[in-house]
């Protein structure tokens, strides 16, 4: 591995091992099971499998507003994906996600049952399952598709373009840095310029759109939430109507709770690792485990 500035990329590209950071040890250019692991299955309908990053939190927070507005078919297991020890390469894992990502769910529900992978298919898949959370004027519906697959092509810039070379890189790379801080911080204002005159992403309805934003964008905003002190590093405080928007939804009950499902980091409290009855908050955090 090299940081010098007058790196030349041979010819024809050779994968190093060693080469990749904090990550190194579960990034790998080829797909496919890694070894043989069938996946834990419940009691209820959906499965889910995950851990919350971001991308997890989405659909944590998407199962957690249906419950909270009578849904009871989204009743849910939530089993832990510990992706830093390759969990997501296990057969099982695979066959629900090909790509080895979390989330993944799995609906028993259905008379075969049926996977769905990728966290912005999920929300679409249970948004049009329960018709929740997606507006059914034409307008908006497609306002808020808009705003989900903004999202769905957005945020990589952030998670693996700013967030891996300021945080992740073994290394620190000023040209990396400023090339995707420059695209993070345009896109915060797209979002800025956007919440100045609509309540949500939609506009006055809450939708699977805001809750796809809310865990990278808006939490963005908080010190210390993503990516060390990214948050001044960004001056994401200065985006004042995405600050304003973030404090408004993690407000809601729904969110408190899907935002700690499958959490392994933070306070003791805020960390449900499974999740697989609604009582679990109460009496599974590792705060009340470890007591």
């Amino acid at each position: 591995m090299s940081n010098a500035s007058d790196y030349t990329p041979p010819s024809v590209w050779t994968w190093n091992k060693e080469n990749g950071g904090r990550f190194a040890n579960i990034n790998r250019p080829i797909a496919g099971p890694t070894h043989d692991k069938e996946l834990p299955v419940g009691k209820h309908p959906l499965q889910l499998y995950s851990l919350a990053t971001p991308n997890g939190v989405k659909v944590t927070i998407m199962l957690e507003e249906l419950l909270a507005t009578g849904h009871s078919g989204a009743e849910y297991d939530a089993w832990l994906i510990k992706i830093g020890d390759g969990d997501q390469f296990g057969s099982g894992f695979v066959g629900v996600n090909p790509n080895s990502k979390i989330p993944a769910l799995m609906d028993h529900s259905t008379s075969k049952p049926t996977r769905v992978f990728e966290s912005g298919a999920i929300l679409l898949y249970l948004a049009e399952k329960f018709g929740a959370f997606l507006p059914k004027d034409p307008a908006k519906r497609t306002e808020a598709l808009n705003w989900l697959f903004w999202q769905m092509g957005s945020a990589p810039y952030l998670g693996g373009g700013f967030g891996h070379f300021y945080a992740y890189a073994p290394f620190k790379i000023e040209y990396a840095i400023d090339r995707f801080a420059m695209e993070v911080k345009r896109q915060l204002d797209v979002l800025n310029r956007h919440l100045a005159d609509n309540e949500y992403m939609a506009g006055d309805e809450y939708s699977i759109a805001d809750m796809a934003i809310w865990p990278w964008y808006g939490n963005l905003t908080l010190p210390g939430a993503i990516y060390n002190d990214s948050a001044t590093f960004l001056e994401a405080h200065t985006y004042t109507n995405v600050v304003r928007w973030q404090k408004q939804i993690a407000t809601r009950d729904p969110v408190k709770r899907g935002r700690i499902v499958n959490r392994r980091s933070g306070e003791p409290a805020e960390q449900l690792h499974e999740r697989h009855d609604a009582s679990d908050f109460d009496t599974k955090t590792q705060d009340k485990l470890a007591g």
